[in-house]
């Protein structure tokens, strides 16, 4: 028997049409008992690989005009040696503007294995992510960060007696790249993720998720029903009218599915009585075939799917558990929170019972996949193959929130559990500890241009540092002045860089400050901004790129403008109240806020101080340092500084030219008018249903969505 193997996402069939899961669990099942693994997750990935079950996908290849230049070469070969050698943790001492990301994008190229890049914010991520995706055009780049634009944890407030309820909204754009993710992860070997610490969050098990699979073929015996009962089983929903992601239709014989990784394409497969006929993948919108698909796979719709006997399976040892909780509350004279926990659990078990789901779900997740107490939960991680390198950006801070992310939510669980809210074992539905993070992340390279004693320690002899900038450009000049009249003078000074035709940033101390001084300059007539924690996440990536544009000049933040912002445009930095210590103007601060100026040939920095404090002090002697060795660099190559140059996204002229079918006449250019607009299509949408033009309206009602996704890039 002859077996023809093709990409994991749709893995074939033997000549004689003997369906793959027939072939594909028993093996699973088989070589898992010869090769156990050390940990309760099976590498599924690595595991096929070995099998030959996986195609060979693109080798990573780095395409750029530039070739590495001034430390750039030393410290990837260092590095790429060192992890070769199989060093566990190497450091890379990169000061801003010297290329890092170019110096990691090529690390992981010539190593030709699959890499996660941490950083510790959603807008440091989503900067790394354009760059990789430029840097490895042909590769698998994807972007994974929390769903949530908003999130209000459960809680539990003893001291004033007051519960708090889970309240959250989900950005379904991000879920959609979360998919796309991990479905890279199965696929190929030539990926990398950049992600936020979310990532170390439980995710569901990715050996219920890679089982929950459906895989098809053209001439496949499957009935139609079972394969609808299927998709509702992966958590999709029958919707005929509004087709999204997560979401599929029927039309007779004819089925189709929008993935949760696409909102742009979906899958139709076509039925003859029990054979699937055809297999294509079509334009969701117009329902045009783009191309005929031999075989399909589709991925569940949640991250969190577990099977019908999973759920069972998890009631009873969920009421066993209730059982021993019940009697401890009991012996302590708890009958109050007894009580409570009875009633909120027994409520969840029945809604688990009849709906497969509840409110709260991932507080049983340790019971949903079977792990035991205190085990460590699945987490993106488990679906990188073993050989998987790890960067963290920034490491100085991310670092540190990969420590604290466990200890926050512990204690606020502990009261949940201690007060009759939850079980024990929603203390298992956690984060990992720095621990388990380590221990899963086998190599780790750590980045930054003002490393911790932890990573410096750990590190040990495997530090490379990369001072030198290939551009030639020097640290900023750094000017001390009096913060008595901080806000008159900055204003002056912003003035004179704008008119030059550059862009300006200015970092305050709280939320409140930012958006007091926006204001005040606003009325000053300044084209202004602010930006911190309470802005959208992709918002914040859409005020990033108006800065550039010169949509605004000024932008005005907190500790959001200082680690990996590549603002190339801005040449003047200033720090309101730079004399005040503390985390936001601790050396390390001041030196990543001093270096969103290094990347333009007239960059400069103004400290705010009536003192000169200890970080005041380091951080000049180590600007000064740096410009020195990098003046001796430039005079002994003969090289004359030049501004950093990147290319201007294209997303917002590619977006205005898709609207110039949607509106009528010119494309609004300002927040107003396309607020205008939108309305007056609602309006004539809700007109044309009222006269039961269903269709019409249903293409203004697309039209409303393009001019609002626009609206957020204005």
């Amino acid at each position: 028997m002859k077996v023809y193997f093709f990409n994991f996402s749709s893995l074939a069939l033997c000549e004689n049409s003997v369906s793959i899961k027939k072939i594909l669990f028993p093996l699973f099942s088989y070589f898992t008992l010869l090769f156990p693994q050390p940990s309760l997750y099976d590498r599924i990935p690595d595991m096929l690989s070995r099998y030959s079950l996986l195609d060979e996908t693109n080798d990573f290849k780095v395409v750029s005009p530039y070739e590495p230049k001034g430390d750039q070469p030393k410290a990837i070969a260092g590095l790429v040696e060192s992890i070769k050698n199989g060093g566990r943790r190497q450091t890379l001492l990169g000061v801003t503007g010297s290329g890092k990301t170019f110096t990691m994008a090529n690390v992981i190229a010539q190593l030709n294995r699959p890499a996660l890049v941490l950083a510790h914010n959603k807008t440091l991520a989503a900067q790394l992510y354009s760059e990789f995706k430029e840097l490895l055009p042909n590769n698998a780049v994807r972007y994974f960060v929390s769903f949530y634009d908003y999130y209000q944890p459960e809680a539990y407030v003893p001291s004033s007696d007051t519960y708090i309820e889970k309240d959250s909204s989900i950005n379904d754009e991000i879920d959609k790249l979360r998919h796309a993710s991990t479905k890279a992860l199965f696929q190929r070997k030539d990926v990398v993720v950049v992600a936020s610490v979310s990532c170390i969050y439980g995710l569901g098990a990715p050996e219920n998720y890679f089982k929950m699979m459906i895989y098809l073929e053209t001439g496949d015996q499957l009935d139609r029903d079972d394969f609808l009962r299927n998709l509702v089983e992966l958590q999709y929903k029958r919707d005929d009218v509004d087709f999204v992601p997560r979401t599929f239709r029927v039309r007779g014989d004819t089925v189709e599915v929008c993935p949760a990784s696409d909102s742009e394409r979906s899958v139709r497969i076509i039925f003859f009585g029990d054979e699937i006929e055809e297999i294509a993948e079509i334009d969701k919108i117009t329902g045009k075939t783009l191309r005929k698909l031999g075989k399909a796979c589709i991925y569940p719709a949640s991250h969190y799917v577990t099977s019908e006997e999973q759920v069972k399976e998890a009631i009873k040892t969920i009421r066993t558990e209730l059982g021993q909780r019940l009697k401890e509350l009991d012996r302590q004279g708890k009958v109050l929170e007894s009580h409570r926990l009875e009633q909120r659990t027994n409520y969840d078990l029945e809604m688990l019972s009849e709906m497969g789901f509840c409110s709260g779900i991932e507080n049983y997740s340790r019971h949903l996949t079977g792990r035991s107490e205190g085990e460590a939960p699945p987490t993106l991680i488990d679906y990188f193959p073993d050989d998987g390198l790890f960067f963290i950006d920034e490491s100085h801070v991310t670092v540190s929130q990969l420590v604290g992310m466990y200890r926050g939510d512990r204690a606020r669980k502990q009261n949940l559990v201690d007060f009759g809210f939850r079980l024990p074992s929603a203390l298992d539905n956690r984060p990992l500890q720095f621990e388990e993070f380590d221990k899963k992340a086998k190599q780790v390279v750590f980045v930054s241009a003002t490393p911790n004693a932890f990573e410096l320690e750990s590190s040990k002899d495997k530090i490379f540092e990369q001072i030198i900038r290939p551009t030639g450009l020097l640290d900023p000049v750094i000017e001390i002045r009096p913060a008595a009249n901080q806000v008159e003078d900055f204003m002056f000074a912003a003035k004179e860089v704008i008119a030059k035709g550059d862009r300006v940033l200015v970092t305050t101390l709280t939320k409140r400050m930012s958006e007091d001084l926006s204001d005040y300059y606003r009325d000053l007539g300044l084209k202004i901004r602010y930006l911190h924690s309470d802005i959208d996440t992709l918002d914040r990536v859409e005020l990033i790129r108006a800065l550039r544009k010169g949509v605004f000049d000024v932008l005005v933040g907190i500790n959001l403008l200082r680690e990996g912002l590549d603002l190339p445009e801005v040449s003047l930095v200033g720090i309101m109240d730079a004399d005040k210590e503390g985390f936001l103007r601790s050396k390390t601060s001041l030196i990543q806020t001093i270096g969103r100026a290094a990347r333009h040939i007239d960059g400069r920095v103004i400290l705010y101080a009536d003192k000169i404090t200890k970080s005041i002090q380091f951080a000049i002697d180590e600007t000064d340092r740096r410009r020195k060795i990098q003046q001796e660099y430039n005079e002994k190559h003969g090289i004359t500084p030049t501004s950093v140059k990147r290319t201007m996204d294209t997303e917002m002229v590619e977006v205005e030219e898709e609207l110039q079918d949607v509106v009528e006449g010119e494309v609004p250019k300002d927040f107003k008018s396309c607020s205008l607009e939108i309305n007056k299509l609602k309006k004539k949408m809700f007109e044309l249903a009222k006269e039961y033009e269903f269709e019409q309206a249903a293409e203004v009602r697309d039209k409303i969505k393009k001019l609002e996704e626009y609206l957020l890039r204005l």
